[in-house]
This record gives C-alpha cells, structure tokens and sequence, in this order.
C-alpha cells in the first residue's frame, strides 16, 4: 500500500509466531481465582495456576466458530484452544498481533477434519503486513484505549446493577425498607411478611404477552422490516440490562400476519424455553418469537421491581418448566407465581430509589455501543495500513511501563 512506504513488509505468521496447545484440565472454578481459562469461544473460569506467564492471545482451536481472545495476565488454555507464542517480542507486538487476528476470521483456517479444527500449518502459511514495532505498539495503544473504556464501563455497570439488587434483596427478600422497624411481620402464603403487603399472583398485577414468529416463506414479513424482533439469542448474547435492537426485523404485515405482538418500550422481556429465565429491558417498541414472556408494567408494578424479582426468582421459575426436549414454562404457569406485594407508597419509593441506577447503566450500554462501533471502523483500517500512524505522537503503553 502507497502509505505504508518502506517501513511494513510482507511476512508470514509462521515468521513471527507459533502456535501452542493448550492443556487438558479437570475442573476449573466459576469465581474469581487468580488466573482466568480460556477455551476456544473464550474465558470458561478460572484456575490457580497458568498456561503462559504473560500476556497472550488465545486462538481457538475446535468447533463451529472459533474465536480470539486477549489476556492481559497470565492466563490458562484448555485442550480445544491454542494461544499464540511470539518468536521475537522485539518484532512482534503481543497486542497488534490480537488485532491483527481479530481482523482476520480464523474459521477459514480448517484442518479439513470432521470437527471444524484450526490447521496450524495453513495458518502459519497465512500473510501478514507487518508495520515496525513502533508502529504496532502505536496502532495497540489507539485500539486497547477504546477496549479499556469498554472494559471499566462494564465494571461499572456490573457494580451498578450488584447494587440496585442489593436493594432489591434488602427490601423484598429481607423486608429492610425505610421503616421496616415500626411495621409488625405477618402470616401469609409465602411465609412472614410485613403488615400491610400482600401476595398476589403474577396475573393479577401486569399483563404478559407471549410472541410468535412471521412465516419465513414470505419475503414481504422481512425484507426491508424495521420492527425488532428478538429471539432468545439476542438477549443471550447481549447479556445487558437494556437491550436496544435485534439482530432481525421484521415488517408490519408480518407483525399483522404471525402471533408476535408489540409491545411498549421499557416492557421487560424474559426468555421461556431452553435457557429460561434471561431478562431484558427493551428501550423501543418490539415483539419477540414464541420463545419469550413478555411483563408488560405499570404504576403498581415498575419494571425495574419485575426486573431484580425475575433475577431474585429464576431458579424458582427454572424449576416450574418442563418438556423432554427442551425445558418452556408456559405463560399460563407463570402467570400463577405468587409474589409479595408492598403498599404503593414502597413501590414508588423503591422505583425511584433504583432507577438513577438503571439509567446510568442504560447509558454506559449506549457509550460502550458507540465505543466498539468506533473500534471496529478503525480497526482494519488501522491493521491495513489505510490509515498512517508512524508520524502521529503517542504515548505506548510500552513508553509508559
């Protein structure tokens, strides 16, 4: 490329690296223990020793899709991934090669057995434009700022979220609301409960919706659709609080024509087969496949209480579903949950107590959506070349270490 001039040349991944196996492991923790596990589609827990005693990029290995993945301490690979060893780390940036790779869909690397497997010989074989490690280190720095904001916003939604289900659990679990002290306990169906509160069934409170799916024979209930339309994995592969769009959408006549039925923003959505019990908010008007129940809230019932209940209850929920090929609770079976109900003036005082929370979380949700947008403009051109950084003056983080 004119650009790149005489600083990036023409190399091969085997010039530069090799890739190691990763190792059989018995068992590995779901908690935070000192060095986390990576498999082929990414970390899997966490174990008390290390594979690699640095920094690393895990290459998967075996499956249908096969991902990278970046550790920024010393981390363990399990038998279905590889990671990846520079020969020279004075040529070889550890944190360009990661987006290197991750500009470059590795699924196309097959060994050709019945497994989809990575070949380490055709990968080894594959070309890279390789700039000056000055430069690597500078197009890392630019990329790792953007997965750094990312990254603490998470933090931060997850330490926001914790909290606002700490005081969930403490007013509805524990019964600790303000002025819990003057309010005598009281026999009820669900056990004791503060004087004044009530149960009541799932029915009696909200509305709940179930959603369908537009025939996919006609073309006209999809094509050029803009209303959302989520299935289960959208919300599974978000795993977010708030979910603003689905992966597919579909038109009016096929909303009109199918039993999806729309429903208002900031309804909570709750997957009902298979992988029960996953909740979303969504923040505009959507439907959903049959595999949802749908919350439809109100002024007795906000949905930030139906959210941190839903949370609170889904191993209760989990255990009312049945089926032999897959696991569904019927919308019929959950509108018979029985829940604790505070006086409004509590329901009102909790909603406004947690929705500062929920709000801030929304919108660290939409800045880290623009963040990876960003990033992912950048990113091939930054890895192709396209854009020039050999003159710009950065700070490295190999300056600053």
């Amino acid at each position: 490329m004119e650009n790149k001039g005489h600083n990036w040349k023409s190399v091969c991944w085997g010039d530069l690296a090799t890739l190691e196996y990763g190792k059989g492991l018995r068992e590995y923790k779901e908690g935070n223990d000192s060095f986390p596990v990576y498999g082929t589609n990414g970390q899997i827990g966490w174990h008390s020793e290390y594979l690699y005693p640095k920094a690393g990029v895990i290459v998967g290995r075996k499956g249908a899709y096969r991902g990278i993945h970046f550790s920024k301490k010393p981390f363990f690979v399990i038998d279905t991934a590889f990671y990846l060893k520079p020969k020279d780390e004075k040529t070889l940036d550890i944190r360009w090669a990661y987006y290197q790779l991750l500009n470059f869909d590795i699924n196309k690397v097959d060994s050709g057995s019945a497994i989809p497997s990575t070949s380490r010989e055709a990968f080894y074989a594959i070309h890279v434009q390789l700039p000056t490690i000055i430069t690597q280190h500078k197009i890392a720095t630019i990329l790792s700022a953007y997965d750094d904001l990312i990254e603490n916003n998470l933090r931060r939604i997850k330490i926001l979220e914790e909290m606002a289900q700490t005081f969930y659990r403490e007013w509805f679990v524990k019964f600790r609301f303000p002025g819990h002290q003057r309010v005598k306990m009281v026999n009820s169906p669900l056990g004791k409960i503060p004087e004044g509160w009530g149960v009541k069934q799932i029915s009696e409170l909200i509305e709940t919706l179930g959603g369908g799916t537009p025939s996919t024979k006609e073309p006209s209930y999809w094509e050029g659709g803009n209303i959302d339309w989520y299935s289960p994995s959208d919300l599974t592969a978000s795993g977010s609080m708030f979910i603003n769009g689905s992966s597919k959408k579909i038109t009016q006549p096929g909303l009109d024509r199918s039993s999806a039925k729309l429903f208002p923003a900031y309804s909570l959505m709750m997957t009902s087969r298979a992988t029960i019990g996953v909740v979303a908010i969504n923040t505009g008007k959507a439907c959903t496949n049959q595999g949802f129940i749908t919350c439809i809230p109100n002024k007795r019932l906000s949905v930030f209480h139906l959210y941190f209940w839903i949370k609170e209850s889904r191993e209760k929920i989990i255990s009312v579903a049945s089926g032999a090929t897959f696991k569904e609770i019927s919308r019929g079976e959950f509108r018979e949950f029985p829940m604790v109900v505070p006086p409004l003036p509590i329901e009102n005082t909790f909603a406004e107590t947690v929705e500062p929370m929920c709000r801030l979380i929304e919108d660290l949700i939409k800045k880290n959506q623009n963040l990876v947008v960003t990033r992912d403009l950048l990113l091939p051109k930054l890895i192709s070349g396209e854009l020039d950084v050999s003159e710009l003056d950065i700070k490295t983080a190999n300056e600053r270490s």
